[in-house]
């Protein structure tokens, strides 16, 4: 079973959510981590992909989109929304409105939780759906 962490931010959206993992997955990349980014859609792993370039200044991450190339990914960041990398994981960073089906086969999983009422709401059901799985859970207020 995985070790899930709720982190419950202070603002708003989407972009909030998505800069939060991009500082999240390189303080993991830092850590000798590999991180797979879960994407709500196609259109926000792009997004992810070009904010990972821009986030902050002097930051470099080495990430790609799942499928953007042939073969097994070679980045210790991934970007996906319908798959998952088959390699080793350290680290689940999920960005969607639900469990992705492989969220067990992580020993980590990061959920970012923005102070939106929909996303809090979507949040409380994915607590749910954890705790009825089995997950160590814990809850981190920023």
């Amino acid at each position: 079973m995985a070790k899930v962490d709720f982190y419950i931010l202070r603002g708003t959206g989407d972009l909030e959510r998505q800069q939060f993992a991009c500082r999240l997955a390189e303080k993991a990349y830092r850590l000798d981590n590999r991180v797979h980014i879960h994407a709500v859609n196609q259109e926000s792993a792009q997004k992810l992909d070009d904010l990972l370039w821009t986030f902050r200044d002097g930051s470099f991450v080495p990430h790609e989109i799942l499928g953007s190339s042939p073969g097994e990914p070679v980045s210790p960041v991934t970007i996906g929304c319908n798959e998952i990398p088959t390699g080793n994981c350290d680290l689940l960073i999920n960005l969607s409105d639900t469990v992705p089906d492989a969220a067990s086969s992580f020993p980590r999983v990061a959920e970012v939780v923005s102070s939106d009422e929909e996303c809090k709401a979507q949040s409380r059901q994915r607590f749910v759906d954890y705790r009825d799985q089995g997950h160590t859970l814990d809850t981190h207020n920023l």
